[in-house]
């Protein structure tokens, strides 16, 4: 137990340390109270490996514990990510292709030496079988010497436990194998205290469009995929990422725009919900309606389209269509692609009577394999990184092929906007892009996506938010420019999507939308 336990410390925990040595950097000053950090650590993970050993014999415990760490520390290292219960549902909903692009060498290196290894080992060793007395006696005693370390380094430096503890919580989001530990035990026990409802809880049961409108809307909302705000040239980026968008008359990007979540898993359910974020829980909205239930029992025709890894059960009572496999989407190469979600978009629009919202929901700039989401012809920002080992990559690199991936995005929407064009006559057109949550680029040594909310930087939570106006469009313009660069957030979607039907509720307490319609 005490071999394994150190192993875990010093092979798991290069996260945890380097953040405490941000704070507390290695001096004369600091080296007594460093020290006894990295014991306090040691004497919890014995004092977890003593409790997992009571439950379970000894080398399993420790075959599981040697697991997690490897793989929790791993991506904790390579991304800065914090594995906790919302990182861990996010996992298993990813999608096959998603997840092999963090199945790297290196991964399996790491779980392979740091994992596998040492269990082999363990395993290998021979054990002497002790008698329950004996084995009791040795783990009180290992345990009341652990208890006594661990007080004995936190009354030596009480002062500095003190702020350490209640300035620096979120250092414990880093320690392995505890808190993925912990967070999978809270992930099992929501799972299982999660009640399905017989009955879908209804929203605004009273919705309604008051007076028959001989001009029928048509709007596609794209919603994207790991796009951060700084990076449009629209909002003022140095580079040019957003040429289509650029040309095109009547765009209008908003620029303060914070996502509801950090994952896909939490962001897209919850910018179609009627809670906001400070109440938005999982479990309730899978069997609450949204704003696109709402929308096709007032009689809107509703239709999502998929290139990732689902709606995240927002669209599991309207038409869906699932564009990631070749039999549907006819422009795949490496991979199918998000423009090939307007094939045969035509042809659903003519033979819909009235109002039509499509929703288009893209692989967009889905990481770490960047380079995975544009085709060849757009790699205009070079060099870019071809692998999905970042760490074998210069941040300049991973940014020009994140950038790459926008430049494909501007195009997708030049082709949506096109495709409204040509509706225009027939149709009041308009199209509402934003992107589900940000990304970290290496700021701060992050990557990726998926911080805990109060802990996550501006770039997993700022995004941009586009909207195209179709010349017969009812939007009144001046509220959008009066909008433009006032703060929202994803909340605001869901009075927005109703706002563009025209169709009225009773709910207050709404947050607004991001515009207003001219008046009849």
């Amino acid at each position: 137990m005490l071999a394994g336990s150190l192993f875990l410390l010093l092979s798991g925990n290069l996260a945890f340390f380097n953040q405490v040595l941000q704070v507390y950097p290695w001096s004369i000053g600091n080296a007594g109270f460093l020290v006894s950090v990295a014991l306090v650590l040691g004497c919890e993970i014995v004092l977890l490996t003593l409790l997992v050993s009571v439950l379970i014999p000894i080398r399993i415990a420790l075959s599981i514990l040697f697991l997690i760490t490897a793989v929790a520390a791993y991506f904790s290292d390579q991304f800065g990510a914090i594995i906790d219960a919302v990182m861990i549902g996010n996992t298993l909903q990813t999608s096959p292709t998603e997840a092999a692009d963090l199945l790297t060498v290196a991964f399996g290196l790491r779980v392979l030496l740091l994992g596998i290894a040492p269990v082999g080992l363990i395993w290998s060793l021979p054990f002497r079988r002790l008698s329950f007395a004996r084995a009791l006696r040795d783990k009180l005693a290992l345990a009341l010497g652990a208890v006594v370390l661990l007080a004995a380094c936190i009354l030596m430096f009480s002062s500095q436990y003190a702020s350490f503890a209640r300035e620096h919580k979120a250092f414990r989001y880093y320690t392995n194998p505890a808190f993925p530990l912990y967070s999978a035990v809270r992930y099992l026990f929501r799972a299982e205290t999660a009640k399905p409802s017989e009955k879908l809880v209804s929203v605004a049961p009273e919705a309604r469009i008051p007076e028959p409108d001989p001009h029928f809307e048509l709007i596609i909302m794209v919603v994207g995929e790991t796009a951060r705000r700084d990076h449009f040239s629209l909002n003022g980026y140095n580079r040019n990422t957003t040429p289509g968008l650029a040309k095109e008359p009547n765009v209008y990007s908003y620029s303060h725009i914070s996502a509801c979540g950090t994952s896909t898993a939490v962001a897209v359910p919850c910018m179609f919900a009627l809670s906001g974020r400070k109440t938005f829980d999982v479990d309730e909205a899978a069997h609450t309606e949204n704003v696109l239930d709402i929308l096709q029992r007032v009689g809107v025709r509703v239709l999502w389209r998929d290139n990732n890894s689902s709606a995240k059960r927002v669209a599991d009572r309207v038409q869906y269509e699932d564009f990631q496999v070749a039999e549907t989407n006819p422009v795949c190469d490496d991979e199918c692609r998000d423009v090939g979600m307007l094939h045969g978009l035509q042809e659903y629009i003519d033979k819909q009577p009235g109002d039509i919202l499509i929703v288009l929901h893209q692989m967009g700039n889905h990481g770490p394999a960047y380079y995975k989401r544009y085709p060849a012809e757009f790699e205009r920002f070079t060099p870019a990184c071809h692998s999905a080992e970042l760490s074998e990559c210069t941040d300049e690199e991973i940014t020009n092929a994140y950038d790459n991936a926008i430049l494909y995005t501007d195009y997708f929407l030049e082709q949506v906007i096109a495709l409204l064009k040509a509706n225009t006559p027939r149709y009041e057109t308009a199209m509402l892009y934003l992107s589900d949550h940000g990304e970290s680029l290496g700021e701060n040594g992050l990557y990726l996506h998926g911080m805990p909310y109060v802990l996550a930087p501006p770039e997993q939570i700022d995004i941009p938010l586009i909207l195209w106006i179709g010349g017969s469009s009812d939007i009144y313009v001046p509220s959008v420019l009066a909008n433009e660069n006032r703060t929202h957030s994803q909340d605001a979607v869901f009075q927005t999507l109703l706002t563009l039907f025209e169709v009225q509720t009773d709910l207050n307490s709404v947050p607004p939308g991001l515009f207003d319609m001219k008046e009849n």
